[in-house]
């Protein structure tokens, strides 16, 4: 497995600094247990393009960014490992997961947020492109954008049926209008409470892997979970989802065997207390360690090792 770290566009002051702080926090050593090979590429640069379009903020940095990640993770995905890039704002997926369609052709995607991240420069209220995302990498959406400078690298490679939400319950007007439209398969908050979050994630599967033979690709922003579980994050929602079903989500989609890429975004230790920062980071480890294989039965034995081993005194 390889991992990148990632500065995306967003305005928000210290979730650039995201990715540091679970680096910090120990993340390859926990990986590393679970006995994965791991390539750290380290920060990803790139170059600030000289463009700007009605009601899309920071549209050079996140035009830079998106085209220097898809490369990067183009090239890590042909190289038949597995990725997982770190954020950054949740704008980042436009360039993951460009690369993993171009690699892998069939990808089903699920898109696990408090938000939709499908409003285009027209529907937005903000202009933050970390809520545009999903709109600009869909193909039924493609009518609906301006010409974009800078992004002509970046085509729409993704039917929005291929597109699973989880643990939605923030979406604006125009965003629950495509929904409906399109019929995204969009799964929020009220139906893990209501069908539980083991059955929510397979229903999604189902949906948008009906077959069983896509690559998968998962997008979780940490704001997805119940702010007293990942309080410091910038859009934080209450009612989210709790760390136990976050993990129980990522388990299940590692149980397929056929995810191959992760982004982990949103993490802003600038934002509240030192105790709030540390629970953060905490989270998003173990959502990482779930995506990966860790088992919370316990690690698995090494091979060689079929009885409990005796300690002998003379």
């Amino acid at each position: 497995m390889e991992y990148l770290i990632v500065e995306t566009s967003s305005e928000k002051v210290g979730v650039a600094k995201g990715p540091h702080v679970i680096r910090a926090a120990g993340l390859v050593k926990e990986l590393e247990v679970l006995g994965i090979d791991i390539k750290d590429y380290g920060d990803l640069s790139y170059e600030v393009e000289d463009v700007a379009v009605k009601n899309m903020t920071h549209l050079g940095h996140f035009a830079g960014c998106t085209k220097c990640l898809s490369e990067k993770v183009e090239q890590i995905l042909n190289d038949g490992r597995q990725v997982l890039t770190l954020g950054g704002d949740h704008s980042l997926g436009v360039g993951s997961i460009d690369a993993h369609v171009k690699v892998k052709k069939d990808v089903a995607v699920l898109w696990i947020d408090a938000h939709a991240d499908l409003n285009t420069n027209a529907t937005s209220e903000s202009g933050n492109v970390h809520g545009m995302p999903v709109a600009l990498l869909t193909k039924e959406l493609s009518d609906y954008w301006p010409y974009l400078p800078g992004m002509d690298w970046q085509k729409p490679v993704l039917s929005i049926r291929s597109v699973g939400y989880i643990g939605l319950r923030s979406v604006d007007r125009y965003e629950r209008l495509v929904i409906e439209k399109f019929g995204i398969n969009a799964y929020g908050i009220r139906d893990v409470e209501r069908y539980g979050i083991h059955d929510v994630v397979h229903m999604a599967l189902s949906k948008v892997d009906p077959e069983n033979n896509k690559s998968l690709h998962v997008s979780f922003d940490i704001d997805s979970l119940d702010p007293l579980e990942a309080p410091s994050t910038g859009t934080p929602v209450r009612g989210g989802l709790t760390l136990r079903e976050g993990i129980h989500l990522m388990e299940e989609i590692y149980n397929t065997g056929r995810l191959n890429a992760v982004d982990l975004v949103e993490v802003n230790p600038h934002i509240g207390t030192e105790r709030d920062v540390k629970k953060t980071v905490e989270a998003a480890i173990q959502i990482i360690q779930a995506a990966f294989g860790y088992n919370r039965r316990g690690l698995k034995v090494p091979k060689g090792i079929d009885d409990i081993p005796l300690q002998t005194f003379k």
